[in-house]
């Protein structure tokens, strides 16, 4: 699409009362754009966002991203408030750390709730709106656990996996209608991500996986020193849709270049150790 130049661009984003939802709420406010934020604490947001904001062109919705309905109505409202929808981005999710074992049937289904249904919810609320314009910018954020998966995220590395998928597929359902969707794959983020307030842990735990237990206690030290930026991060997702065009996907930090990097060579190594086995499937050549 051809980034919005007669007006401010409007977006919608998801998951915006702290991390990269937030900082990309302050930084488009700043800009001189119309966001619609959603959020499960509305006055959460606003106290985040403090008093130096202008939220004139701010419309904080509560919604429950679970909730097909609620999105419905969030989409709806901000067309009539904002004046149309230019930009859509899915932000909002959590971390989970525990082995496969040890989560259960409702922290799963919690989570890709919120990672993929939520995010479905939104696409079906809003793609409507992009395709009859004939344009738009579809923003799914991603992690690089998304790409690559690791011993205790993997609840988490499956709600991502399942995300790429589903962009993957947009990406190229959409095209036509000039709705361009990018896929951010952030690594660790100096935000509240690793927290004891925002990083979920099982309900029940086992003795049998007491390299995950150092791991949780390992992320939550890391809390202060991961590499990753939010306010650039904000702003490299911003000057990407402003941009258009580009991959389909964004990468940001180096630690996430270099885990990606190392998957893709695994990959390529798994496929070279199997190129000639992977054939003896196929039914034989018509003569």
């Amino acid at each position: 699409m051809a980034f919005p130049t007669d007006r401010p661009a409007i977006w919608f984003v998801t998951g915006t009362s702290r991390g990269l939802g937030l900082e990309l709420v302050r930084q488009l406010l700043a800009r001189g754009d119309s966001v619609a934020a959603t959020t499960r604490s509305t006055d959460r947001l606003l106290t985040a966002l403090g008093d130096g904001v202008d939220t004139t062109r701010l419309s904080p919705l509560t919604v429950d991203l679970r909730d097909e309905a609620q999105v419905q109505q969030a989409v709806q409202k901000t067309t009539e408030r904002l004046g149309g929808l230019d930009v859509v981005v899915n932000n909002a999710g959590y971390g989970f750390l525990a082995a496969v074992e040890e989560t259960s049937d409702r922290e799963v289904r919690d989570m890709l709730d919120v990672q993929v249904v939520g995010v479905w919810n939104v696409l079906r609320a809003a793609l409507p709106v992009l395709r009859e314009q004939r344009g738009g910018h579809i923003v799914n954020v991603s992690s690089v656990l998304g790409l690559t998966a690791v011993p205790g995220w993997a609840l988490y590395c499956a709600g991502k996996f399942a995300l790429e998928g589903l962009s993957e597929a947009l990406a190229a359902e959409v095209a036509d209608f000039g709705v361009d969707v990018t896929i951010v794959e952030p690594g660790y983020f100096r935000t509240d991500f690793l927290t004891q307030d925002s990083l979920v842990l099982p309900t029940g735990t086992t003795e049998h996986y007491p390299g995950i237990r150092d791991m949780v206690g390992d992320h939550l030290k890391l809390q202060g020193s991961q590499l990753g930026d939010p306010v650039k991060g904000a702003a490299s997702i911003i000057d990407r849709v402003v941009a258009g065009g580009g991959p389909l996907r964004q990468l940001l930090g180096s630690d996430s270049h270099a885990y990606a990097t190392a998957k893709v060579q695994a990959l390529l190594t798994n496929l070279d150790a199997t190129a000639d086995t992977a054939p003896v499937t196929d039914f034989p050549a018509a003569v």
